[in-house]
Parts: C-alpha cells; sequence; structure tokens
C-alpha cells in the first residue's frame, strides 16, 4: 500500500546545535588537566573539584604531569557565552531581593559539587524590578527556576532552544 506522506525521517531529524559542534573541541582533553582559572582538574574524562584525597590514589600516581588548560565553564565566562538564562520579575522580587539572591547562590554552590561546570556567569540588573541571571549551563538554569519555584512559589515558564543548547526561565510572583 502507497502512503500519502510527505515527510520522511530526514525532515524532522532535530539538530541539537545550529553551528553543527562547531563550538566543541574535536577530541577530549589530554588527562590530567587542571584549570588555570578555577583550579577543576579533569580526569577519568570528567571535570572536578581540586581533591587532596583523590590525588593520592593509585590510579592518579600513574598520570604524567598535569597540563595546564582552561576549562568550558571558564571558557564560557571569558566570551560571556550564557547557556541559561533566569529572568526574574515582579513586586516580590523588589521586597525580597537579597533572599533570592541568597538562595539562587546556595543552590549554585549546591549544584557546582555536582557539576563544576555548572555556575552563575553574572547578575544583571534591568531595571523596572527585573533581575537576570546568566548561567554556564542550561540545566543550572532550569535549576535555579525549580528553586525558586519551591521557595517562594510564583509562576515559572521554561524555554528552550531548539538549533542551540540555551534555556530561558522565566520566573515572576507579584
Amino acid at each position: 500500500m502507497r502512503s500519502n506522506k510527505h515527510y520522511t525521517t530526514q525532515t524532522i531529524t532535530r539538530r541539537v546545535d545550529h553551528e553543527a559542534g562547531a563550538h566543541r573541541t574535536q577530541r577530549a582533553a589530554a588527562e590530567p588537566a587542571v584549570c588555570a582559572d578555577c583550579g577543576n582538574v579533569y580526569a577519568d574524562r570528567r571535570w572536578s573539584k581540586p581533591d587532596a584525597e583523590a590525588a593520592q590514589t593509585e590510579k592518579h600516581a600513574r598520570f604524567r604531569a598535569a597540563q595546564t588548560v582552561v576549562c568550558p565553564a571558564c571558557e564560557a565566562i571569558r566570551h560571556s557565552l550564557p547557556s541559561g538564562y533566569v529572568h526574574l520579575s515582579g513586586d516580590f522580587l523588589h521586597t525580597h531581593r537579597d533572599e533570592i539572591e541568597r538562595l539562587l547562590s546556595n543552590e549554585a554552590e549546591r549544584a557546582e559539587e555536582d557539576n563544576p561546570l555548572a555556575r552563575i556567569m553574572g547578575w544583571e540588573d534591568e531595571g523596572n524590578g527585573k533581575l537576570v541571571v546568566k548561567t554556564t549551563t542550561e540545566h543550572l538554569a532550569q535549576r535555579l527556576g525549580h528553586a525558586l519555584e519551591k521557595a517562594f512559589k510564583g509562576a515559572v515558564r521554561y524555554d528552550f532552544s531548539h538549533e542551540n543548547k540555551l534555556a530561558h526561565v522565566w520566573w515572576q510572583r507579584d
């Protein structure tokens, strides 16, 4: 039986990033590596916080001397390329701004324990009672939105880019 479909799997295939990976390196970094800016360590194909106990394990003793590189989070901060935005607005923000900033900073610190590449890049006051928080990962922006919703209620909306790895989180409470 003949199908009347006007599409194929090629027409609905999703491209994760518009640049087709041009912003990514061709190969994984050589291990071990240490970030020159933040001091995070790349070993076992993963970035982690420097740990004195882990440096003394048998596996790390076989490694060659660590080379100095710049981690992806520090690179994003240097070039001002955020992967997530958290937009905050409303009268509640104006009256409880210190509490909200403290909550977001604490949540970012907890996220950094799991993934040292997840950081807040900056805070931008847009005036009119609006604040924008830039993050290095889209997951951190999403996590901050969940934390705001859980702690202070309000309306939250999550928007994700179809072309690039980018997230916008909109939180508002009046």
